[in-house]
């Protein structure tokens, strides 16, 4: 495996983990962890071994979207990010860089803003008691979009809409986020990682071409619902 800096990336026999690792910073994302994610996420993707894929936070975070305030001393970086998201080609989460195998989101804490990618895009999201979900886009004065765009996916219209328009005053925990159906499993935090670990090698039992198919399947119903 390679080594990463903003990252921790290792396999554990069938099952690849891709762990968000800026604990300091809210595991947010600064112009290094942007191009590290690319990266281990098609390292992941390119492992005949690596049968399902778990993404996770270090520390109290899971992800807190991006880092603006280290972007903007990193010009090419922020240019490079409004470029990919004017040009709707995000390069972040394993959907962005057309990963076909399985992917399990645990979310071990906050996940606002652009970390809500990671979860729109999973395929399967389970969540500690002590995670929180929300969008403050609005309340620094930004507009939501692909975020909420994605949950669309998995929640309903007018619950989405909570995040978007109450921004930093509207924060689901993980119950809730249970009941309208962005996350699957609530489990205590201490329990997550194994938990995650279990369902993901129960996953990597099937042929992995029968998992892509399934994948394949389900998303692009999704898309053309």
């Amino acid at each position: 495996m390679s080594t990463y800096e903003t990252l921790e990336v290792w396999t554990d026999g069938t099952v690849g983990w891709l762990v968000f690792d800026r604990p300091e910073a809210g595991n947010a994302i600064d112009a290094h962890m942007f191009t590290e994610l690319e990266a281990a996420w098609e390292q992941l993707e390119a492992d005949p071994d690596v049968r399902v894929i778990v993404n996770t936070g270090s520390g109290r975070a899971f992800q807190t979207g991006l880092d603006v305030r280290q972007l903007a001393r990193d010009k090419e970086a922020l240019r490079t990010s409004s470029r990919q998201t004017r040009d709707f080609a995000l390069r972040m989460t394993g959907w962005h860089c057309g990963v076909t195998k399985p992917v399990i989101a645990a979310v071990n804490g906050t996940c606002a803003g652009g970390g809500l990618h990671f979860v729109a895009d999973a395929d399967i999201v389970i969540a500690a008691e002590t995670a929180t979900f929300l969008d403050p886009h609005v309340s620094v004065g930004q507009v939501s979009a692909f975020e909420t765009i994605g949950l669309l996916k998995k929640a309903p219209m007018a619950e989405v809409a909570r995040m978007a328009f109450l921004g930093a005053h509207e924060r689901l925990s993980a119950e809730r986020a249970r009941q309208i159906g962005i996350v699957s499993e609530v489990v205590a935090p201490d329990a997550l990682r194994a938990r995650a670990g279990e369902i993901a090698a129960e996953v990597a039992r099937h042929d992995p071409a029968v998992l892509a198919t399934i994948k394949a399947t389900l998303w692009n119903a999704l898309e053309h619902a």
